[in-house]
């Protein structure tokens, strides 16, 4: 989910008109999606006025792209986003808890140590 849209600024934050016009995004539709995509949160000055970081600027292009180019709503663009953010779901068994680097037999011993733990806590109670 890689958007260019060529050398950002040399600064941290960025005001309002800056973004609407890096990202070519109107400021009554970035209001929007900061209400509806949660991770999207300006800092805000003393004042009020937003102040977005160039993560939020990353975060807008991808939303815009999702939005505009894959014809995605703003709750599937933050779905989609959640999904990158977390990084790709192990392959596992049924219940798809294989871990990264931890072999199937030692998740299997694991379950079986854990049934007979169980059962012991059931006969004590």
């Amino acid at each position: 989910m890689e958007l260019t849209v060529g050398p950002l600024p040399d600064k941290d934050f960025f005001n309002m008109g800056e973004t609407c016009r890096i990202t070519q995004v109107p400021p009554h539709t970035l209001r929007y999606w900061e209400t509806h995509v949660g991770f999207l949160r300006p800092a805000r000055r003393t004042s009020g006025h937003r102040r977005y970081s160039r993560t939020d600027l990353e975060t807008i292009l991808q939303i815009k792209d999702l939005v505009q180019s894959k014809k995605m709503t703003v709750a599937g663009a933050k779905k989609a986003l959640l999904e990158h953010k977390k990084g790709p779901r192990p392959e596992g068994g049924p219940e798809g808890e294989q871990a990264a680097g931890v072999p199937a037999a030692t998740l299997r011993l694991l379950r079986e140590v854990r049934k007979e733990i169980d059962l012991i806590v059931s006969e004590l109670g």
